[in-house]
């Protein structure tokens, strides 16, 4: 119905803006890039209530949390963030609606989570570098791995709030208001799942790849990648090893301790 569609648009966008809002000021080692776990939020409400509804709440949640955070209608989320949150988020749904499972949810959140940051990525480092011209010269030079770089920020330190927390708030929604979502979410039992080895390797696969990356960045000679644009200068490529090295490190903890979990409860 129209009214329970903009009902519940609003309502994640309101939740997702607040949350974004409240840990606006953490960035990326490049200065941009906000750390964002409440993009748990409208994973949650494109798995419960469809693409639409999630889509459009992150949509106009990021756009809130962002104009709010500057003090105007902040025209760089409007260029990247909201077709990003949209986009993603629409694909999630979608990806949900096919087959509702968790591990439907995993799959969806890897790829969304992919999709909707390389978009606000690749938007927002193209417009302030060729379009605004308010990032530095040297910026324009790696501007490519300057978005990789973000969209890299944005999965690890998503990922695991998504994975973790969005069963869980599920299950309890689906508990609380039974009359609004669909019978299949209703009948569709997640209980025992959580602790599955794709569950895991969700998070180690990534884990192992942001290691590797950071682990290349320590030991190759920093004159040759700031030459190659990989950073504009010593201070942010300082940022990058630490952030690639340490959220590896953090995912492949997480991962590891939810598959010994896992088995420690398949025993009991």
């Amino acid at each position: 119905m129209p009214a329970l569609t903009v009902a519940l648009s609003a309502t994640c966008a309101v939740l997702y803006a607040i949350g974004s809002y409240l840990t606006a000021y953490m960035h990326s080692p490049w200065g941009a890039g906000q750390f964002r776990p409440a993009v748990v939020i409208p994973a949650v409400f494109a798995t419960l209530f469809g693409p639409f509804i999630g889509g459009l709440g992150a949509a106009v949640g990021t756009l809130i949390a962002d104009s709010v955070s500057h003090g105007q209608i902040y025209v760089r989320s409007l260029v990247s963030a909201v077709p990003g949150n949209f986009v993603g988020f629409y694909l999630f749904g979608w990806l949900m609606k096919r087959k509702f499972s968790l591990e439907s949810f995993i799959k969806a959140s890897q790829i969304t989570l992919l999709v909707a940051n390389a978009i606000v990525a690749f938007l927002y480092v193209y417009f302030r570098v060729f379009v605004e011209a308010s990032y530095p010269l040297a910026f324009a030079q790696g501007w490519v791995y300057i978005s990789l770089g973000l969209v890299a920020w944005w999965y690890v330190t998503m990922l695991p709030f998504v994975l973790l927390l969005g069963p869980p708030l599920i299950r309890s929604i689906i508990s609380a208001f039974p009359a609004l979502v669909s019978e299949k979410a209703k009948t569709t039992s997640w209980k025992g799942e959580t602790m599955r080895k794709s569950f895991s390797l969700a998070m180690i696969l990534p884990g192992l790849l942001m290691l590797l990356i950071g682990l290349v960045i320590s030991f190759t000679d920093s004159r040759q990648l700031l030459a190659s644009g990989l950073a504009p200068n010593v201070l942010i490529l300082a940022g990058m090893q630490i952030m690639f090295v340490g959220s590896g490190i953090a995912l492949l903890v997480l991962g590891a301790a939810i598959y010994a979990t896992g088995r420690m409860i398949g025993r009991a």
